[in-house]
């Protein structure tokens, strides 16, 4: 018999989440810290073309584990008959997601990593966000609060950048936006009744989608010195597309495992170890003022995440009291029973009963 957590989770179950979770960390964080040494104007700095070799890598990649073990993407099989429905969310999602690898490989040719990930601290609350105006989570005085607590740290941050690049400011603004839309839109179809897609057939679905926008991407920006940049460079862009190729199936398993949400608060995790490896090894500079602000959003986001996993410890209570919540059906009014137990399933996923 599975050993249980004091919640009912299985230990192994979250042991496999957390392994999930520092795997994701590691991938993410090295593909950021190798593309942006390839970025470099003097090595290879065509972020279009870079981001298309990514998803033809994921795409011949995924077609031939589907040669060689089909059974180790059994969607593929289970979609046929409803490949028309699932690209009305593919279609969107691999726009989406073109457009976060591109505006966010672009901006490494602006902005410094250490800044990029102060950036993306508002990710939580833009998928939070985007769940709300979908109507799959609702909005209360507290939970405002705490956004605009995220928002401020963040603002904070951006303020205090000491080569600050608008261009580059902007290109990530963009990338966030997209790379949390295609989140919420990508655990839909993960897991999701209808679908529930694996990671390797949900890679194996979305590549071509991502070619597609890419490809009149590269068409548009197409730069002569890309081809002369490649035949220098391949033998550093093959291991780069393989580790962005595993990075897009591990982000399909942690988004299947732990929602669009939890996707995003691993993300928060993921930027500390980036800002303090990006501080050290690469010498961003990182004012007083950034550190500062970087731990209000933290604690802004963790708090944030405070309130979902415990709404009814003390601290919670508290501060509802001290922003003015009562109890009661109106807007403004904290959880009840059965909102808290909503709460605990997927932003997309099915009610459990």
């Amino acid at each position: 018999m599975a050993e249980t957590t004091s919640g009912g989770f299985s230990l192994m179950q979250v042991l496999k989440t957390l392994a999930l979770c520092a795997g994701y960390i590691a991938l993410s964080g090295g593909l950021i810290n190798f593309n942006k040494y390839l970025m470099h104007k003097g090595r290879f700095p065509h972020p279009m073309a870079l981001t298309a070799m990514h998803m033809f890598a994921s795409l011949v990649l995924t077609s031939l584990v589907l040669l060689v073990r089909p059974s180790a993407m059994p969607s593929v099989e289970a979609c046929k008959g409803k490949m028309t429905k699932l690209y009305k969310y593919l279609a969107p999602i691999g726009f989406l997601f073109a457009i976060m690898l591109y505006g966010s490989n672009r901006a490494y040719l602006y902005c410094s990593v250490a800044f990029l990930q102060f950036m993306k601290e508002a990710n939580v609350v833009l998928v939070f966000t985007f769940s709300a105006l979908a109507g799959l989570q609702f909005f209360n005085r507290q939970r405002v609060i705490v956004i605009a607590w995220v928002i401020l740290g963040s603002s904070l941050c951006v303020h205090g950048e000491l080569n600050f690049v608008f261009i580059g400011f902007a290109l990530q603004g963009v990338s966030q936006l997209a790379e949390c839309a295609r989140a919420v839109v990508a655990e839909l179809v993960l897991t999701g009744s209808e679908f529930k897609l694996d990671p390797l057939s949900y890679t194996f679905f979305m590549a071509p989608v991502c070619l597609v926008v890419l490809g009149i991407g590269n068409v548009i920006t197409w730069d002569h010195s890309v081809i002369t940049d490649l035949a220098v460079w391949w033998p550093y862009l093959i291991p780069n597309a393989c580790i962005a190729f595993c990075l897009n199936v591990m982000i399909a398993q942690v988004i299947k495992e732990t929602s669009a949400v939890g996707f995003i608060i691993t993300g928060v995790v993921k930027d500390i170890c980036l800002v303090v490896f990006s501080s050290v090894f690469f010498h961003d500079s990182i004012t007083a003022n950034q550190w500062l602000s970087f731990s209000v959003t933290l604690s802004g986001v963790f708090f944030w995440s405070f309130m979902k996993v415990f709404p009814d410890h003390a601290a919670v209570k508290t501060f509802e009291k001290m922003v003015g919540i009562g109890y009661g059906p109106f807007p403004g009014a904290p959880l009840g029973k059965k909102q808290i137990e909503s709460e605990a399933t997927p932003l997309l996923g099915e009610k459990k009963v």
